[in-house]
């Protein structure tokens, strides 16, 4: 039996991860059911998975951090105490990250990989580019997408689904947080 990877992302409307300009984090729309349903995804058993690119910003954003910081919140602490593999051609470890270590080779081998040997579920949150190509392999058995009602359209960062291929999604999950954010559960497969 192969365990489920899913492919944890957030996204504005418009389908971007990220903003520029104002936006603060959580495009300032979070709220306290948000982030106790955050916690409680993260407080399953379960691996991450990162891209490099992915980790070194979790990595930087946490370290430039204080305790305080909305950047910490309990959901992002428990995810950084999750055992994690970083998918990555040009880092070594050790990594600066309790329960990390380095995986080399092409993503869609290393998760192959993983999917076989994890008596846990896999999760990767962002990793944008490693994700699209992960789906396009077939190993991406759920996409969780956490839609903010923001459009980013003139300081939209990082198009999610950018050159991914074409997917037909079945809604297997969806909830609606703080009465504004969708929590949106798909499996995807390849269309035609």
């Amino acid at each position: 039996m192969t365990a489920t990877y899913t492919f944890d992302v957030f996204s504005s409307l418009d389908g971007f991860g990220a903003a520029g300009g104002d936006w603060t984090g959580y495009w300032g729309k979070q709220g306290p059911e948000l982030l106790d349903r955050r916690l409680a995804l993260y407080e399953e058993d379960q691996r991450m998975v990162f891209g490099a690119n992915t980790y070194r910003a979790f990595a930087q954003m946490l370290a430039s951090s204080t305790e305080e910081s909305d950047v910490r919140d309990p959901w992002v602490t428990r995810m950084r105490h999750l055992p994690a593999t970083v998918v990555s051609s040009t880092l070594e470890g050790p990594l600066d990250w309790p329960d990390a270590n380095v995986a080399s080779g092409d993503a869609v081998d290393v998760v192959a990989r993983l999917k076989e040997e994890s008596a846990v579920p896999l999760r990767s949150h962002g990793s944008l580019a490693m994700n699209r190509a992960l789906m396009d392999a077939g190993l991406v058995d759920r996409v969780q997408v956490t839609l903010f009602p923001v459009i980013t359209g003139a300081t939209g960062l990082d198009p999610v689904f950018r050159g991914a291929a074409d997917f037909d999604l079945e809604l297997v999950g969806h909830r609606t947080l703080d009465g504004h954010i969708q929590e949106l559960t798909y499996r995807p497969s390849l269309h035609g």
